[in-house]
């Protein structure tokens, strides 16, 4: 299975990333997972990383400041050369907003909250 160097939680929702933490720690993909409120935290911290690292992110859509879709048009500005894999988890079922995720190159996946070990090692699998 594929292994990250680093796995990024990106939500508003405090209770959402310490169950998603858990999760993605018993699965065993990540050498770190980092939580974040804001999407401005995380993407200040993908500028520290060493950019031949691999990273694994969660982001939701719905945040307050800059929003998941807002996330994704700063990270292809700032950051065009990382391979990063980027999963949309969202509470949204709107077709719309599945779409709009296909429309960056960037995004390896879109899963439905909550997230469940069946549904990582199903979005593992599309990257072996």
């Amino acid at each position: 299975m594929i292994h990250f160097d680093a796995i990024f939680l990106v939500d508003d929702d405090p209770i959402n990333n310490l169950i998603n933490r858990r999760l993605l720690g018993k699965v065993g993909i990540g050498d770190q997972i980092d939580e974040f409120l804001s999407g401005e935290k995380a993407l200040e911290k993908i500028s520290e990383l060493n950019p031949h690292d691999s990273l694994l992110i969660f982001l939701d859509i719905n945040m307050p400041v800059i929003n998941g879709w807002e996330f994704l048009d700063r990270y292809c500005e700032i950051f065009p050369d990382r391979e990063d894999k980027i999963v949309i988890l969202s509470s949204s079922i709107d077709f719309q907003d599945r779409q709009r995720a296909n429309e960056y190159s960037i995004v390896s996946g879109f899963l439905e909250k909550p997230l469940t070990i069946d549904k990582i090692n199903g979005q593992m699998e599309r990257y072996t």
